[in-house]
């Protein structure tokens, strides 16, 4: 979760912005730890060029940190794909704010457009359907922010302070320092747990791992300190990891973080 220092805003563009979809999303975001401001009209309804025009008054007013943009704001003509002509009036004026537009269009030439219209802009801009479950809309918009807070929470059990260094293990309301995780081994789990929260599932090479030693020998000793992170983190939430748990090593390649499920 991220502290207030951290919080960050997205902005929420979406015509059908009281549907259930919307608020589900918004409500999930809010938990992540992000704020959500939404264009929506004071009264009546709001055509698709006043949504445009909204919108970019939002942008300029609200400064967020990333926008959540619907591409249909209408059945006809060119409405169903103005959510694309907002996306490109963005793009224009502010180049690296990220944008994560929602298309409903489940398949067929509808669908090729919006992909089409969403993907060309060279900009932090990705797509994903309106249906996706929310984590994943959560986790695209991380991988669109490409940063992640100081602290990390893996599995609810697990947080790491990027700042200060600090591993804890959460029982309850009970959080407990793990001062054995300290060094290279820290090094090697910040960097395999700040992965895991920009892009879960993503692996990370031995390289990037083993800068963390100065030993020229860096692979063995590597796998060392991952067994002995494994075994530490064990041992505070009174569990045995064994080799397809937690740290995984995918042979030739690095490792992988998985969250464990205590």
């Amino acid at each position: 979760m991220l502290d207030g220092k951290d919080r960050r805003k997205v902005l929420v563009v979406d015509d059908e912005w009281n549907s259930a979809i919307v608020r589900t999303v918004r409500r999930r975001l809010e938990d992540e730890g992000w704020s959500t401001h939404v264009v929506a009209p004071e009264s009546g309804r709001l055509t698709a060029d006043e949504f445009e025009a909204e919108a970019l008054y939002a942008v300029e007013v609200e400064r967020p940190d990333g926008v959540l943009l619907d591409v249909r704001f209408g059945e006809y003509g060119e409405e169903r794909f103005k959510g694309l002509d907002i996306l490109r009036r963005i793009v224009e004026r502010y180049p690296k704010l990220p944008v994560l537009m929602f298309t409903q269009y489940a398949q067929g030439p509808d669908r090729e457009t919006a992909i089409r219209g969403t993907l060309k802009w060279d900009a932090p801009v990705d797509f994903i359907d309106k249906l996706a479950d929310t984590e994943e809309v959560v986790l695209r918009l991380r991988h669109l922010f490409g940063t992640t807070p100081e602290i990390i929470e893996v599995s609810g059990r697990i947080s790491l302070d990027t700042r200060a260094r600090v591993v804890n293990v959460i029982d309850g309301d009970v959080s407990r320092h793990v001062r054995e995780i300290s060094g290279m081994k820290f090094e090697v789990l910040r960097e395999l747990a700040t992965t895991w929260y920009r892009s879960p599932g993503e692996l990370v090479p031995f390289f990037k791992l083993e800068h963390s030693s100065e030993d020229a020998d860096a692979r063995p000793i590597l796998r060392v300190r991952i067994r002995e992170i494994k075994d530490t983190i064990g041992g505070a939430l009174g569990v045995r990891f064994g080799a397809g748990d937690f740290i995984i090593s995918v042979r030739n390649q690095g490792y992988r973080l998985i969250p464990p499920r205590v």
